[in-house]
């Protein structure tokens, strides 16, 4: 796979597989890799190497070591705001990324942001199913998933939110519309874990 080589992006890829399962590696790699052929498909103008910094931390909050008191998406921002600031990376591209990860499981907001928070989001959306597969050539995919293999993904990515929010249960109130639809007005509205599980993906 083809990707930025600056300093700080072997840094930041380091520190994810550092700290990071290899599944979860895979899986900020995989981000990137999706991320980046959407931005192709789009005709893109984005900053690569923001791209790749933010694919490599945004689920830092997932970590053993980086498990703090807010939501994992915000844990793992802060996280990365201090490693690019302690390699006294640009405290107006920091910001940009801090966003990118914070928001990265936000419907719809990193979409009308920068194109690094956009495609970033993408990235992510396209691995656990949110975003389909479909908006990709499909031998892309399979050239990215051969690289970086899921590895069981799914029940992987799922239990250790699930080890995250059992810390933190009020940082799993995430969207208080699905509650109202669901217990108001008897609507089926898929869950996160149903995305998952469910995702275009055979493991």
């Amino acid at each position: 796979m083809i990707y930025p080589d600056t300093a700080i992006c072997v840094a930041a890829m380091e520190f994810a597989r550092e700290h990071s399962p290899q599944v979860l590696f895979n899986h900020v790699m995989r981000t990137y890799a999706f991320g980046r052929q959407a931005g192709l498909q789009r005709d893109a103008e984005y900053d690569e190497e923001m791209l790749f910094i933010g694919a490599m931390l945004h689920d830092l909050g997932l970590v053993e070591a980086f498990i703090r008191n807010d939501r994992f998406e915000i844990d793992g921002a802060d996280v990365a705001a201090e490693f690019l600031s302690k390699h006294g990376y640009s405290d107006k591209k920091i910001a940009v990324i801090w966003d990118a990860i914070a928001l990265h499981t936000t419907p719809g907001i990193p979409q009308r942001k920068q194109p690094e928070i956009a495609l970033l989001q993408l990235g992510a959306g396209i691995d656990v199913g949110s975003v389909p597969k479909t908006l990709l050539a499909p031998d892309a995919v399979e050239i990215i998933l051969s690289e970086y293999p899921r590895l069981g993904f799914k029940k992987a990515m799922l239990a250790a939110m699930a080890e995250v929010v059992r810390r933190k249960p009020m940082t799993g109130v995430v969207n208080l519309m699905a509650d109202v639809g669901r217990e108001r007005a008897h609507l089926h509205i898929p869950n996160f874990c149903d995305i998952v599980d469910n995702s275009d993906f055979y493991e």
